[in-house]
């Protein structure tokens, strides 16, 4: 792969990573939300698979095919699950509406760059220079945790922490080893299987799975 071609990949996964969080800000409809979701998972995937194709390593790619089947697969799919088994398919209300939501994600991206141009000016290159990505996107992630008040898309926002954790992972590191993954990966299963289940729970008990009906329980 040449320089330039890994170059314009690296930017376009990133990118995408990037965007996917913003969409999940836009979007009020449940299943669009863990759709993007899925497409994070894969472009975080894409960045691990054009890091091993560069550099002709045979890890990054074993890396990325067990982040693609766990991030935008699996996971999507328990969360779409818990969905379909309730009523609730939007975020009607968050604590933040969208417009102001997408403002504030712009200014946590400048932020995220602003704050690390020391750290990407250490060593200049195409990998550092996608770490602010990283950073924005768990920046928005605990905007999302914080704002919204569906289980559902707060369990998302976690998993944009995630994402981004492991952006900058993949891209300070030249990859990240294989076991350290699967087990990182292997753990993000099982939060979210215990918080699938939370969510089943929290539903039986009031009926949906808007976290402002917990206010209303009494023992």
């Amino acid at each position: 792969m040449s320089g330039s071609l890994y170059v314009q990949l690296l930017d376009l996964t990133a990118g995408l990573v990037l965007v996917c969080a913003f969409v999940v800000l836009w979007r009020r409809d449940l299943a669009a939300i863990i759709r993007a979701l899925a497409v994070q998972g894969a472009a975080v995937a894409g960045v691990a698979a054009v890091s091993g194709a560069h550099h002709r390593d045979a890890e990054p790619l074993v890396v990325a095919a067990v982040v693609f089947g766990l991030k935008a697969v699996a996971v999507p799919a328990v969360l779409r699950r818990t969905v379909g088994r309730g009523g609730d398919t939007r975020e009607v209300t968050p604590l933040v509406n969208i417009p102001a939501s997408l403002v504030a994600a712009a200014a946590l991206t400048l932020v995220s760059y602003a704050a690390t141009t020391p750290v990407v000016a250490v060593a200049p290159s195409p990998e550092t220079r996608t770490i602010p990505i990283g950073v924005a996107v768990v920046l928005i992630g605990l905007f999302t945790l914080a704002t919204r008040r569906k289980a559902i898309t707060q369990i998302v926002g976690f998993l944009l922490v995630d994402n981004g954790i492991a952006l900058i992972a993949f891209v300070a590191t030249a990859g990240v080893p294989l076991v350290v993954e699967l087990g990182a990966s292997l753990d993000l299963l099982l939060a979210v299987l215990i918080l699938q289940v939370l969510t089943v729970r929290m539903r039986t008990k009031t009926g949906g799975l808007d976290l402002d009906a917990l206010q209303e329980l009494r023992d």
